[in-house]
């Protein structure tokens, strides 16, 4: 794996990070990307839940990733992760990261992506915004949590997803992609 050639990226302060976020999460979704400390090995899955907003008076994203996934292995394992936001050139490979699992094959060989090494993790090389990320907190889903129990119908299995809390430490955009 190779470093993210930093030369095609500009960072982007989060309060300038001018796109708009439901839609990229909702409509465009994003690969969460984790990198085993142990091991090295990375790992992605696509993601349509989740947001950005303000928690301890730092600039948060939240995530949400069931423990039946086998990036949840990873994401529990790592001090960081990464959300990247792509162009609709690669919604077939989102797609792929969303239904296949990491267990049975390298889904970067398999989407034709590439990871990239950033700090102590990783995100594809092919994104067109990465948000760099450290975990502050993680907690399940809990049942007897839910103010509006029809939200229990997403979990029929009891697979409650784990919730991380990240600070965004940076934002990459490629040059040519949105800035105030």
């Amino acid at each position: 794996m190779n470093l993210l050639d930093m030369t095609e990226w500009r960072t982007v302060s989060p309060y300038d990070f001018d796109e708009n976020l439901f839609h990229l999460i909702d409509k465009e979704w994003m690969l969460v990307t984790a990198k085993d400390p142990q091991s090295g090995s990375v790992n992605t899955m696509t993601a349509s839940w989740g947001g950005c907003g303000i928690l301890w008076n730092k600039p948060v994203a939240f995530v949400f990733i069931r423990p039946q996934r086998y990036t949840y292995a990873f994401t529990e394992a790592a001090p960081s992760l990464t959300l990247s936001f792509f162009g609709e050139e690669y919604r077939d490979a989102l797609r792929f990261c969303g239904t296949a699992s990491g267990r049975d094959g390298d889904k970067f060989a398999q989407t034709g992506l590439h990871p990239a090494e950033i700090g102590n993790t990783a995100a594809p090389r092919e994104a067109r915004a990465i948000f760099v990320c450290r975990k502050l907190y993680a907690d399940r889903l809990k049942e007897n949590a839910f103010a509006d129990t029809q939200m229990l119908s997403h979990y029929k299995n009891g697979d409650y997803h784990k919730m991380y809390i990240c600070e965004i430490e940076e934002i990459l955009v490629r040059d040519g992609a949105s800035q105030k």
